[in-house]
């Protein structure tokens, strides 16, 4: 059986097994369960925490993991990046009080305070920056008004707890995360199961981002409109009884929907309508 690792627990925790039933798998019924097995699918699911993910699937005892990218690389674990999954989204930023530094630059001789000790020590050695860094397990924000830093290096979304604290981000983003599959760094990569993982949360993904659109229109605005709706590889187009008229499907990105709706109608299509995706193979 195909082992997977999936955060029990935090902001990646039920994103993460939202897309796993989309994806066909089954899900544990309790958040008590550490582990269960999908029979069906041949796959075997372990519940941990996030932090710990990169290191059982550096272990090599599970053969992929679901976590977030700035928990990989602040783990140093031999595990590398296969597949973003487009959800917890995050920023990880340098903050502290106003004037106190404007770019990395500034943080020669100062101390940093933050959760991810793994990420800042690394960032700040690329820079050539030499300053220490204390690790703290959350709530990085008292550390300045404690007197433990100056700086704090920290996941920033709205930045209102930050400004709450009289705080402000300085310098450019340490780094961009989002939730990732992961493996171990040198495995190998055509393993037909993993491919097969692969493949439905690829299929989850196309299927959130884009919808069908099926419209009718003249002949002779057809090549008006599908350049409008050119889909993924050409858009099917089919005669209909009325002569003249052709019906038109084609996969376009769901955001660009209503835009495009009108731009159909502007042309002289008409029937327009829109059907979501819930899976596909491409």
């Amino acid at each position: 059986m195909l082992r997977i690792a999936v955060p029990n627990k935090g902001s990646l925790s039920g994103p993460a097994a939202e897309m796993l039933h989309e994806a066909g798998y089954q899900q544990r019924r309790e958040s008590k369960e550490l582990r269960i097995v999908d029979p069906v699918n041949e796959v075997e699911f372990f519940y941990l925490r996030p932090r710990d993910i990169a290191i059982y699937v550096a272990s090599g005892r599970l053969d992929v993991g679901i976590t977030g990218r700035d928990l990989l690389i602040d783990s140093g674990a031999d595990a590398e990046e296969i597949l973003p999954l487009g959800f917890a989204r995050s920023t990880f930023r340098f903050a502290a009080k106003p004037g106190t530094a404007n770019g990395i630059e500034d943080l020669k001789g100062k101390t940093v305070a933050t959760s991810y000790e793994g990420i800042v020590a690394g960032h700040l050695a690329d820079s050539g920056v030499d300053a220490s860094v204390v690790h703290l397990d959350g709530a990085v924000e008292t550390a300045i008004e404690l007197g433990v830093a100056e700086v704090i290096a920290d996941v920033v979304e709205t930045g209102t707890s930050l400004r709450n604290a009289g705080l402000e981000v300085f310098g450019e983003p340490i780094m961009k995360s989002e939730a990732v599959v992961i493996r171990r760094t040198g495995t190998d990569g055509d393993e037909p199961k993993v491919q097969q993982f692969l493949r439905r949360l690829q299929g989850v993904l196309v299927a959130r981002t884009y919808v069908m659109m099926d419209y009718d229109c003249r002949v002779e605005q057809l090549e008006k409109a599908v350049a409008l709706t050119p889909g993924l590889e050409s858009p099917t187009v089919s005669p209909l009884h009325n002569e003249g008229w052709v019906a038109v499907r084609a996969m376009v990105p769901a955001k660009e929907a209503q835009r495009i709706m009108d731009d159909l109608y502007a042309i002289g299509a008409r029937a327009i309508l829109t059907t979501a995706i819930h899976a596909c193979r491409l």
